[in-house]
């Protein structure tokens, strides 16, 4: 059960952490988009690493609910 609830504890900030890195990546790509300077690859590795994130935190969100559906079975058990 403590197996879920510490991947979502590691998990979850760093998707969050990896989620903003990609956010910033992209940004930073329209900018230079904006400022007629090379974008393209700054744009497709900025959502390469957005959407692992968003990869990370969903096997947080995972992590969580199978830790949840266990506490709820040990309660109605106990």
């Amino acid at each position: 059960m403590h197996e879920n609830y510490n991947k979502w504890n590691q998990l979850s900030p760093l998707g969050l952490l990896v989620i903003g890195a990609g956010v910033s990546l992209v940004g930073d790509a329209i900018i230079s988009k904006a400022r007629g300077k090379g974008w393209f690859i700054k744009g497709t590795l900025g959502l390469i690493v957005f959407n692992a994130g968003i990869a990370i935190f969903g096997e947080a969100i995972k992590a969580r609910a199978l830790y949840e559906t266990e506490l709820n079975a040990l309660k109605k058990d106990g």
